[in-house]
């Protein structure tokens, strides 16, 4: 998954829920021009960052490794 859809995945589960950005960088403590370049697919979040949106919007973070 690329870092647009990940920002896509983010932004539906956030639509689904009823959560504006601002509330969400509040809950999670990102900041809300973090969120708006994430959503955007500008940004390259850390997986810290990722795992504080994930747990606000109940998602879950999977690392999948696989061989060539």
């Amino acid at each position: 998954m690329g870092i647009e859809e990940i920002g896509e995945q983010i932004k539906q589960r956030r639509d689904i829920l009823h959560i504006q950005q601002k509330d969400l960088a509040e809950l999670s403590g990102v900041s809300l021009r973090t969120i708006i370049q994430i959503e955007s697919g500008l940004a390259n979040p850390s997986i810290n960052t990722l795992q504080k949106l994930a747990q606000v919007v109940g998602m879950q973070i999977q690392l999948v490794i696989k061989n060539k």
